[in-house]
């Protein structure tokens, strides 16, 4: 079935997952065929109980799955895709084939599946995949199109089924316990884990203070070249045979780690005297030893290791990187994007070497190709790496692409070309120099020395490191060429001190791999799990770091103590072999999930073994967890103690540091802890310095008129001052009265306002008077600075003093005067970041009228609430700007024009005729255009009602 005879056999419809994807793919096939997208799932289990068909109640309304009977699915089509859903139907019957062409994986697989369920096709449906978007790729996938692959439909759906009775179970818990509209996952919540446990590392670190000393040493010839230099560095190695203590061999209570007993931990006083003793020493060169080098190139990128090397190189989050990647996929430029494999196709083979040979030189060519096996468990081998597309590799320079398209595929194709290239060879050598001090003492110093005769696949690609300290593999240190005897003068020798540092937070790069090293998750679902943790607050961004809030530390103690097993890194892996054994027909999901709900009663253990489920040690029972919450103390789960009398509390409205007060029954002193504080700099003494500060909390005195008590606040957008409403004072419904508040002036702060500045301030909007036609001019506090209005017109006032002294002549004088609407003077920026990657222009942080932002002189970026101006990083900058590019213009939504409802309704009744005539093309835009914004107007709905609900993200 060739794309050539596609008339023969009528029309065939071709359903894609995306857009972008399908008008790709359209311009292989020719005119037999309609390709239209999904965009995305067209159906799933409900987000809210609202979308569950009335005839379904009790906890199958509640879950979306019926848990009594083989955990069967409940599932609902889109409230946004039901127009999409009769667009393709419309399409399908019109046709005379279907082929579903979504992505080869579970997923798509799954997409596909829900597809023919719900359009019912009465037409031959086959299966089409493909691993790139190329026109011999897609001929190819029409002409062998396959069934669809059952096991990896319901290995998708066990999954689905599995990630919903975690979050719809196991985040009401946290509502009740911790705070509302919390949200537990079956990934997430381990990745979370892991962030909260690498900060409580750091928060129990000790650190240790050593010195060593450096020595510069002369070998006394001349001249000297690069590539044998007259002098080299050596670090103090031993002294009397006791090798000198480094950072390794501290552990992190900051002491020596056991076992260190040939060891010499030498301190500043110690150090400083070893130094002076080794003033008068004649040094000579006890020992050189060379080793052959040789470093083999990097397998080509699955999904996991170019988000790692994006972060590293590019300053991409996960989520930009497969934002990039999707892109260039569905555009034709690379592979499949989301594949755990390492594998090159022959055909791949065969145009990296031939790139090799073109580019580099046939020396650079190794004699056989090179294969890469996966490292990652149950890799799904069918599935290549992420490469260019294509039997001919495109250099960079051939794509037109440019920005961070252009970028990502530079990396992607250098990866790819790099892993068909000769080894990097050449010699390592370590020098050692001995020498007796003043009193008496043998030391002994080492130097270690890289040469690269051949640089091999170096010359192409070279790996980045998280760690920013460390030795990239193409990085050379040479020695001068010496050999055992040589005596050497010791131009200097320098102590010079470290302290150890606490392990490093995770950055998202370290995270992912991490994660997949612990064998936890899909890494195909990395990239979104990351942006779930940091939308749901639970971590936050410090330059690239995550650093967990206080928040997660609170979810995560509870999880670890009442639902240890759920969080355990163990439990989380085998579960995944679990699915895998599920996926690959060698288990049977529905005994799996009834042992994973309702735990080992009515001889469930023996029902998951004979199904190929194991023993069934690790799974057991969530039900019963969720249902006995009597155990769980709330207050405790979210204490943490700093200090004898010193609690940190996370509330319902934030965290807070707490000292019980000395008498009991009275409240104790309280103050907020800072948004983005991390918890590691949480001391004793900041916690000391923030209760010490006005509580902010204390009255001021009784309003003469209302006799309502004012009181003074501090509250998370700054100080201010308001009243205390009688008890009894409806705060909801249509008689629901607010309590009068206004923020306290720049020039006022809570240790100093008074009752008078309160009055004063609850006093605005001040009447100024009104003009010769009657209009009221006011003066008000607006959230830009003080201002007078007058209907629509408002101008600016110089000081919020002007506020209550500025009289009606003052004001009409002002409105005399015509309105200013150029711009002030640019302020400076308050930070320099660098030049921008991809516009090459400077980037620098200046004040906004929203806050600080981004910006290169072409495109702004807001900071985020987790960016600080001060500990902003370039990549960072970088990544902001990128973000905003990717988003493109926003676009400012069009007003209605009353005048053309009959056009309207016009467009509404020629919508069949639209759809079916191809010369009404114009009034089938305009159905599409109303379809659109009804849909989206349906989206937002959604949204809104399911903010409250639990959610089941992995």
């Amino acid at each position: 079935m060739s794309p050539s005879s596609e008339t023969a056999h009528g029309q065939r419809l071709v359903i894609v997952e995306s857009p972008a994807k399908a008008k790709t793919i359209k311009g292989y096939l020719g005119p037999g065929y309609i390709v239209e997208a999904s965009v995305g799932h067209i159906r799933d289990l409900p987000s809210t109980a609202a979308e569950v068909p009335d005839k379904y109640t009790g906890e199958v309304r509640r879950l979306g799955v019926d848990v009594d009977h083989d955990f069967a699915p409940i599932y609902v089509v889109n409230a946004d895709k039901k127009s999409q859903v009769s667009k393709l139907k419309s399409l399908l019957a019109e046709s005379d084939e279907l082929f579903l062409a979504t992505d080869e994986d579970r997923e798509g697989e799954a997409i596909a599946w829900h597809l023919q369920q719900v359009l019912k096709p009465k037409v031959p449906v086959h299966r089409m995949v493909f691993h790139e978007i190329t026109k011999s790729a897609i001929q190819e996938a029409v002409a062998n199109p396959r069934e669809l692959n059952q096991r990896l439909v319901d290995a998708q759906e066990t999954r689905r089924i599995l990630d919903r009775l975690y979050g719809f179970e196991v985040s009401p818990v946290l509502w009740k316990k911790v705070m509302p509209k919390l949200s537990a996952g079956r990934v997430q919540s381990v990745a979370t884990r892991l962030v909260v446990e690498r900060e409580r590392e750091r928060m129990a670190f000790r650190t240790a203070s050593y010195w060593d000393l450096v020595g510069t040493f002369d070998t006394g010839r001349t001249p000297a070249d690069a590539a044998n230099p007259e002098t080299f560095g050596a670090r103090l190695a031993s002294v009397d045979g006791k090798r000198i203590a480094s950072g390794r061999d501290f552990g992190s209570d900051g002491r020596l780690k056991a076992g260190s007993t040939n060891t010499m931990h030498l301190d500043e006083q110690a150090a400083r005297q070893l130094a002076a003793a080794l003033a008068q020493t004649a040094f000579s060169v006890r020992s050189v030893e060379s080793k052959p080098y040789r470093r083999s190139p990097y397998a080509p990128f699955r999904t996991t290791t170019l988000q790692q090397e994006a972060s590293r190189k590019l300053g991409f989050g996960a989520k930009r990187t497969m934002q990039v990647a999707q892109k260039l996929y569905e555009n034709g430029f690379i592979t499949y994007m989301r594949t755990d494999s390492t594998t090159l196709s022959d055909t791949a083979i065969a145009a990296a070497r031939a790139q090799v040979t073109q580019l580099y030189g046939a020396d650079y060519l190794p004699d056989a190709p090179r294969t890469y096996a996966s490292k990652v468990k149950n890799a799904q081998e069918a599935h290549e790496a992420v490469r260019p597309s294509g039997d001919r590799f495109r250099t960079p320079a051939e794509t037109g692409l440019s920005g961070d398209d252009f970028r990502l595929y530079e990396l992607i194709w250098m990866r790819t070309v790099a892993s068909q290239m000769k080894d990097a060879v050449g010699q390592s050598v370590t020098v050692r120099v001995g020498g007796a001090s003043a009193d008496g003492r043998d030391v002994e110093f080492s130097a270690s020395g890289k040469i690269i005769t051949f640089h091999g696949f170096l010359k192409a690609y070279v790996e980045g490191a998280d760690d920013p300290n460390a030795e990239l593999d193409d990085r050379e240190r040479r020695l001068p060429q010496v050999a055992q005897g040589d005596p050497l003068a010791a131009d200097r020798i320098t102590p010079e001190g470290h302290a150890t540092k606490p392990p490093a937070r995770y950055t998202e790069a370290s995270l992912v791999k991490e994660l997949e090293d612990r064998e936890i998750g899909r890494p195909s679902t990395y990239a979104s799990i990351i942006d779930t943790i940091i939308q749901r607050r639970y971590v936050f961004k410090k330059g690239t770091a995550l650093v967990p809030s206080f928040l997660s530390f609170a979810v995560v103690n509870l999880l670890e103590k009442h639902f240890g097993r759920l969080v355990d890194y163990d439990f989380t892996a085998k579960m995944e072999d679990d699915l895998d054994r599920i996926a690959a027909g060698e288990a049977q999901s529905v005994p799996w999930l009834k042992r994973f709900y309702f735990g080992e009663g009515e001889g469930a253990a023996g029902a998951a073994a004979e199904a190929g489920n194991g023993d069934g040690d690790h799974l057991g029972g969530l039900k019963e967890l969720v249902t006995d919450l009597g155990a769980i103390d709330a207050r405790e789960i979210s204490s943490f103690r700093i200090s004898e009398d010193i609690t940190l509390r996370v509330g319902r409205y934030g965290p807070y540091v707490e000292r019980a007060s000395a008498v009991e029954g009275e409240p104790g002193q309280r103050a907020d802890i800072p948004d983005e504080l991390p918890p590691d700099e949480l001391t004793v003494e900041l916690a000391e310095e923030l209760l010490a500060k006005p509580s902010g909390d204390f009255e001021l005195g009784p309003d003469p008129v209302s006799g309502n008590m004012l009181v003074a606040k501090d509250g998370r957008y700054g100080p201010y001052v308001t009243e205390i409403l009688p008890e009894g004072t409806p705060k909801t419904g249509k008689n629901a009265v607010k309590p009068r508040t206004a923020s306290l002036f720049k020039t006022m702060s809570l240790d100093t306002v008074t009752l008078e500045d309160a009055l004063r301030l609850l006093s605005l909007p001040r009447v100024v008077g009104t003009d010769a036609e009657g209009a009221e001019i006011t003066a008000q506090n607006g959230r830009y600075g003080p201002y007078l209005k007058r209907g629509t017109d408002s101008r600016s006032l110089t000081s919020e003093d002007q506020l209550f002294t500025i009289t009606l002549d003052e004001a009409l004088a002002i409105y005399a005067q015509p309105k200013q609407r150029g711009r002030a003077a640019a302020a400076p920026p308050l930070k320099e970041l660098g030049t921008d990657p991809v516009s090459e222009r400077p980037v620098v942080v200046k004040d906004g009228r929203f806050g600080p932002y981004v910006t290169d002189g072409e495109t702004n970026a807001t900071l985020r609430k987790d960016d600080d101006v001060e500990t902003i990083t370039p990549e960072r900058g970088y990544e902001l700007l990128a973000e905003k590019r990717a988003r493109g213009p926003v676009k400012k939504a069009a007003k209605k024009a009353p005048a053309k409802k009959a056009a309207a309704k016009k467009t509404t009744t020629t919508k069949t005729a639209a759809t079916k005539t191809a010369a009404k093309k114009t009034a089938a835009k305009k159905t599409t255009t109303a379809k659109t914004a009804t849909a989206k107007k349906t989206a937002a709905k959604k949204t809104a009602a399911g903010k409250a609900t639990a959610t089941d993200e992995g």
